[in-house]
């Protein structure tokens, strides 16, 4: 069962559940669309794996099984994840 994780770990922007920019990776370390594509580059800076959409729980499905309230520390080191962003720069996510 995903989290649902309640915000962006690069800027902080919240997410709620039904949230269309919301994006995660297999890990679901979870990032706004303008930090997952843009500043992370489609690199998770956590695993190096790729992001996808995070899929919207319904009204139904969140009564039963709601989003989590804790949100994940804040923080993208560019310097850092500039390194190893090249480790997979021209690997694709399938091959990584």
């Amino acid at each position: 069962m995903l989290e649902l994780r309640p915000s962006c770990e690069g800027c902080g922007k919240s997410l709620p559940p039904n949230a269309p920019d919301a994006m995660i990776c297999t890990y679901e370390c979870t990032f706004c669309e303008v930090c997952a594509l843009s500043t992370l580059r489609n690199v998770c800076p956590n695993c190096g794996g790729n992001f996808q959409h995070r899929p919207i729980r319904t009204r139904a499905q969140l009564a039963k099984h709601p989003a989590g309230a804790q949100a994940h520390p804040v923080s993208i080191d560019e310097a850092s994840h500039a390194s190893f962003f090249e480790c997979y720069r021209n690997t694709p996510p399938g091959e990584r």
